[in-house]
């Protein structure tokens, strides 16, 4: 694996952190970053839809694509470098559902109309998406899922109910994994759709979370069709497609940036603040904290390096990409918690509090990362795949 930058990549990396420092100071007030700020409240969203707007513009969601679908054809490298430098600025202007899972599973497996009617309008952050695939009954276990889609003509009638539907209440579509052979069990008989999310008899519902924030959503669909050419794939077998969204999922660069600023804030923390006369960071414990703290972003940071490198070389990163999600659930759990110790009891203050240090952020984060464990895939499935695909243990 090489860190060393080119020449070229040198000045496109200032570019970015250019445009961030400057772009960030235009933030709503109190911003702490992460998908939740994009999607919780309704002055969230228009920053995100501002900045992916400036992004596009430049040609920055789409880095790595093919220029025919509004891409810049630029090294898998270059983008991985664009998304540690944005989120490690914590900017919006990112739809992670269309632009990290969809897209590169639309380039892999999309047909060249399906290609040419979505890739543009996510290259130019103009369509935003949300991902149908967990169910009351199908969580983690997402082969168990029962929402069906039964064909009629060139149409699918789609029923069923779909949870904890990130973002769904913005969306503009939403790609899902139904059951289209009613008669297969598991993982067969599973196809993969785009549907429109204007479509008559989708009934959105909210799921607040424990922090108050209206992210998650109930889907209900009610007799929806949906166009048999929004299929991606061959019918039944969109396990294969599943999975291989899912993958493209989990580079992590954007989290792992952002948990080094985490801990860059908790550093400054400790050397402004006063114990008996002396600086917290001068204190033997505190710097052992912070030590671990400096390790585990750094480390997590490699990792996602590693993934994006592998990619660059052609390989897919299977088992090291699940292996990035797994110690970035965990560490950024342990970070949040160590942040958490080391602020005190200023660390219960809420957002917008005048004596909340870092804007209130871990007392939001600490209620937030309980989730980091099973979002986006829970670490016991993680290890799953790391132990089949990385190590090639035989399954149970």
């Amino acid at each position: 694996m090489d860190f060393q930058l080119t020449p070229e990549q040198v000045v496109l990396r200032k570019e970015f952190v250019d445009f961030f420092e400057a772009e960030m100071k235009h933030a709503p007030e109190g911003w702490i970053g992460g998908e939740e700020e994009v999607i919780a409240t309704d002055e969230g969203w228009a920053f995100h839809k501002e900045m992916a707007r400036k992004l596009g513009e430049r040609g920055w969601i789409a880095l790595a694509w093919p220029k025919e679908y509004g891409g810049q054809e630029r090294p898998i490298m270059d983008q991985f470098m664009f998304n540690e430098v944005r989120g490690y600025y914590r900017s919006p202007g990112i739809d992670v559902f269309g632009v990290s899972m969809l897209a590169p599973t639309l380039l892999a497996a999309g047909t060249e109309e399906q290609k040419k009617e979505h890739l543009p309008y996510i290259a130019r952050g103009e369509r935003a998406w949300c991902q149908g695939w967990s169910e009351p009954d199908a969580g983690s276990d997402l082969a168990n899922l029962s929402t069906r889609a039964i064909k009629e003509g060139d149409e699918y009638v789609l029923n069923g109910q779909k949870t904890w539907t990130t973002g769904a209440h913005y969306a503009d579509w939403c790609f899902a994994v139904v059951r289209t052979d009613t008669a297969s069990k598991r993982s067969r008989g599973l196809s993969f759709l785009l549907i429109d999310m204007k479509s008559p008899g989708i009934t959105i519902r909210p799921l607040p979370n424990m922090v108050g924030e209206h992210m998650f959503n109930e889907v209900y669909f009610d007799n929806v069709r949906v166009p048999v050419k929004n299929r991606i794939g061959p019918e039944n077998q969109g396990w294969a497609v599943t999975r291989a969204a899912m993958n493209f999922e989990r580079s992590s660069a954007e989290f792992f940036a952002g948990s080094k600023r985490l801990v860059e804030e908790v550093v400054e923390f400790c050397k402004e603040t006063k114990r008996d006369g002396e600086p917290l960071s001068k204190n033997p414990v505190v710097r052992h904290k912070l030590a671990a703290m400096v390790t585990k972003a750094t480390v997590g940071l490699t990792w996602a390096r590693q993934v994006a490198w592998i990619q660059h070389k052609g390989g897919l990163a299977v088992a090291e990409a699940s292996a990035a999600k797994v110690f970035g659930s965990e560490s950024g759990q342990q970070l949040t918690y160590m942040g958490c110790q080391l602020l005190g009891t200023h660390a219960q203050l809420k957002r917008g509090s005048h004596w909340a240090p870092l804007h209130g952020s871990l007392e939001t984060e600490y209620q937030r990362c309980v989730g980091l464990n099973f979002g986006g895939g829970t670490s016991e499935i993680q290890r799953n795949v790391i132990a089949w695909e990385g190590l090639k243990l035989p399954r149970g």
